[in-house]
């Protein structure tokens, strides 16, 4: 092997426990079927390709994967392709040497050498820049990569699990992704279904969720009563575990009445599809996602005041990195400080 694995501290950390496989494929026939499908390539080195939905588990499951696999020893490293511009996408997956470019005054391993030994995850691969791909069909092929400023090859040896939020079929038939490695990434399949098609794993997932975000937010856990699952498994959840853990989250710090409560994006229990305002609609998208912003305004507001604007601890407190508060505060409008004090 050439280079070395990075040390702990610089991958990703997992700040909850790992759902059981009782929550993870539930009882639905389908996610049976998926998990014993998995199964049996746990311990190969078969490319796996994770498609479906947003917050439908696809992280989840590379995590499951990665587990249960020869590489479970090493780090799980992921690279989300959507969140890196093309610019520095080199530089992030196969790092540099000094003296690269202005301002490398060290060297750097990327993320493709932090995941020796062990798993690279590379999720929302359909956003991956056209000129990138064939120098990631290149690693794929014969595990090989050069740094940015550098000459000599490295070579890698790890898993790799991909991962799609839309079909990576159409990306290729719309000319956006490499048809050579579209059969590369896609050796062994795996589409997983929206919630709203598990309705009967909803049960075991919200109890999870509960108990992590109690343990979470330090509130003292409370059962979910028959009722307020029976309103979770009425509702659509078109962002599916995801959108349910935000609501989860709120229930959680905000109280009881928060599950039931109505909501601007909700009609009768269920998502509107459009929304009507001054004679027009409002996509089901923007909805949802107005939504959310609202709920993390909401929730981001609480962590610093319960922390007396200590961005630091709120932060910790919700999970997220200072930089990703400091920019969400910006975002939403927040004030960066307190504006008044408490007289004593």
């Amino acid at each position: 092997m050439h280079g070395s694995a990075a040390p702990r501290g610089q991958l990703e950390q997992e700040h909850w426990a790992f759902p059981p496989d009782d929550v993870i494929f539930g009882g639905s026939p389908e996610m049976r079927a998926i998990r014993h499908r998995l199964e049996k390539v746990c311990g190969t080195n078969v490319p796996v390709l994770i498609q479906g939905g947003g917050g439908c588990g696809k992280e989840i499951i590379a995590r499951w994967i990665h587990r249960r696999s020869p590489w479970s020893a090493g780090p799980f490293v992921k690279v989300n392709f959507a969140a890196i511009p093309g610019s520095l996408l080199e530089s992030e997956l196969f790092g540099y040497e000094a003296g690269a470019f202005t301002g490398a005054n060290s060297g750097r391993i990327g993320r493709v050498e932090m995941a020796q030994g062990g798993t690279l995850f590379l999720d929302q691969i359909t956003d991956l820049d056209p000129s990138f791909q064939a120098k990631l069909l290149q690693l794929l092929q014969d595990g090989k990569f050069v740094r940015l400023g550098a000459h000599a090859e490295r070579r890698i040896e790890a898993r790799i699990i991909c991962a799609s939020g839309r079909k990576l079929e159409e990306a290729v038939e719309a000319g956006q992704f490499r048809q050579d490695l579209y059969y590369r990434v896609n050796v062994f399949e795996v589409v997983l279904p929206p919630l709203s098609a598990r309705r009967e794993d909803i049960p075991a997932i919200a109890s999870f969720l509960v108990m992590q975000l109690s343990a979470r937010f330090q509130r003292q856990p409370s059962k979910l009563e028959e009722s307020k699952i029976r309103f979770l498994q009425s509702q659509e959840w078109p962002g599916n575990i995801r959108e349910m853990e935000n609501w989860i989250s709120r229930y959680v710090l905000l109280g009881e009445e928060e599950l039931a409560r109505d909501n601007p994006s909700r009609k009768d229990g269920t998502l509107a599809t459009k929304a009507k305002i001054e004679g027009g609609s409002i996509p089901l998208k923007r909805i949802v996602r107005e939504a959310r912003q609202a709920m993390s305004r909401e929730l981001i507001l609480r962590a610093l005041k319960a922390n007396r604007w200590n961005r630091k601890k709120a932060a910790n407190e919700l999970k997220i990195s200072y930089r990703t508060l400091l920019y969400e505060i910006r975002q939403m409008g927040l004030p960066p400080k307190r504006t008044h004090r408490p007289t004593a």
